[in-house]
C-alpha cells in the first residue's frame, strides 16, 4: 500500500511540473517582447561622415561630431592653416585638429558639436591642455556649437584655452562664405486679403519706385497709393 501511494505522488508531480520544452518556448516569448524598437532618427553621435558638398550644406544641429570636426578642417585651410585630422575615428586622445599657422605655431584644436543644452565640462579642457603637448602645440582652442560650463570656463582662462561658441561659431563659418546651410522650405499659403490686393496693384509706379495700390479713402474714394505704406506716404488720383 505504502509503495501505491509513493508512485501516485510521483506521476502527480510529474504532471503539475513544467516541461522543459514548455520552459524555452515562454523563455524565448520574453526575450522576443522585450526587444526595444530601433530608432531611425539623427543620432549626432555617430562616426557617420557625408561628402564635403553635403557637409557645407547642413545646418550645425544636422551634423555628426564628425562632420563638424570635417566642417572645421576645410574652414582652417581655407584661411591659410595646414590642417592634420588627428581624431578621425573618435579616439582622438583630447584632440581633434592640430592647425598650424604660416609662421608654424601649432594650435590643438577640440571641436564638440553638442546640442544647446549639453554644455562642455571641465574635463575637457583638462584633456586638451595636457593632449596639446603630445602634437608639440603652443596654443589649444575649444570649438563647440553649445557653450562651456562655469567651472570650464575658469578653467580655460587660467591654462590660455582660447574657445569659439555658440553664436561665434555661426558666424564665423558664415562669414568664410562657403558654408551655407539650406533652410527648410516653408508652405507659404496666400491669404484673401493678399489675392484682392494683387488683383488692385496697376503698373503706375511711385517716386519711390513700388508699384502704387489702389486703395479707398474714410469717404468710400478711391486713389493710388505706395504700396510701400506706411514707409512711403505718397498718392495719385485715379
Amino acid at each position: 500500500m505504502a509503495r501505491y501511494w509513493c508512485c501516485y505522488i510521483i506521476c502527480v508531480a510529474g504532471l503539475l511540473q513544467p516541461s522543459k520544452k514548455k520552459r524555452k518556448k515562454s523563455n524565448l516569448h520574453k526575450k522576443q517582447t522585450t526587444k526595444k524598437p530601433v530608432s531611425s532618427g539623427f543620432n549626432r553621435a555617430s562616426s557617420t561622415c557625408r561628402t564635403d558638398e553635403v557637409i557645407l550644406t547642413l545646418p550645425l544641429d544636422k551634423m555628426t561630431g564628425a562632420e563638424f570636426e570635417r566642417l572645421l578642417t576645410l574652414y582652417f585651410r581655407d584661411n591659410g592653416y595646414t590642417v592634420k585630422e588627428v581624431g578621425v575615428g573618435g579616439k582622438d586622445g583630447g584632440v581633434d585638429l592640430v592647425i598650424t599657422d604660416k609662421r608654424g605655431e601649432k594650435t590643438a584644436v577640440q571641436a564638440k558639436c553638442y546640442a544647446d543644452h549639453n554644455k562642455v565640462q571641465v574635463m575637457t579642457v583638462r584633456e586638451l591642455v595636457g593632449a596639446k603637448r603630445n602634437h608639440d602645440c603652443i596654443l589649444s582652442l575649444i570649438v563647440t556649437t553649445s557653450d562651456l560650463t562655469g567651472p570650464a570656463r575658469k578653467e580655460a582662462d587660467q591654462f590660455k584655452v582660447d574657445y569659439w561658441h555658440g553664436g561665434l561659431v555661426d558666424s564665423k563659418l558664415r562669414s568664410w562664405g562657403k558654408w551655407t546651410p539650406s533652410n527648410r522650405k516653408v508652405k507659404t499659403t496666400t491669404t484673401k486679403k493678399e489675392q484682392s490686393l494683387s488683383k488692385t496693384v496697376s503698373n503706375i509706379k511711385c517716386s519711390c519706385g513700388a508699384a502704387m495700390v489702389k486703395r479707398k479713402n474714410k469717404a468710400g474714394a478711391e486713389f493710388w497709393g505706395c504700396s510701400n505704406y506706411p514707409t512711403c506716404r505718397k498718392t495719385k488720383a485715379i
